[in-house]
């Protein structure tokens, strides 16, 4: 079992940069990838970006690329997402996610979400 707890989300005016940081607890943080995901309301859950267990492959929304930074911190237990040049539209809940290798199959575990919120 691992325990997610995001943080960093708040409300941000358009052009505006948030970070988020998501710490995990439980299992051994390094073994996974790491996923965050986004909610907007009314829409389905989608991938935003993810890392693989050494951090050395990254994958992204083409969307957001250029703009958001996933990165994370094995010694810390602890994985970010660094958003620059926000957009109103990317106003969601953000969710951390952990999983099994390889980047790419996706999150068996998350956290509760935190709130992003960019006005225009």
């Amino acid at each position: 079992q691992v325990h997610l707890v995001e943080s960093g989300g708040g409300l941000v005016q358009a052009g505006g940069s948030l970070r988020l940081s998501c710490a995990a607890s439980g299992r051994t943080f390094s073994s996974f990838s790491m996923y965050w995901y986004r909610q907007a309301p009314g829409k389905d859950r989608e991938s935003v970006a993810g890392i693989s267990w050494s951090g050395d492959m990254t994958s992204y929304k083409d969307s957001v690329k250029g703009r958001f930074t996933i990165s994370r911190d094995n010694a810390k237990n602890t994985v970010y997402l660094q958003m620059n040049n926000l957009k109103p539209e990317y106003t969601a809940v953000y969710f951390c996610g952990a999983g099994t290798p390889p980047l790419g199959s996706g999150p068996r575990y998350w956290g509760q979400g935190t709130q992003v919120t960019v006005s225009s």
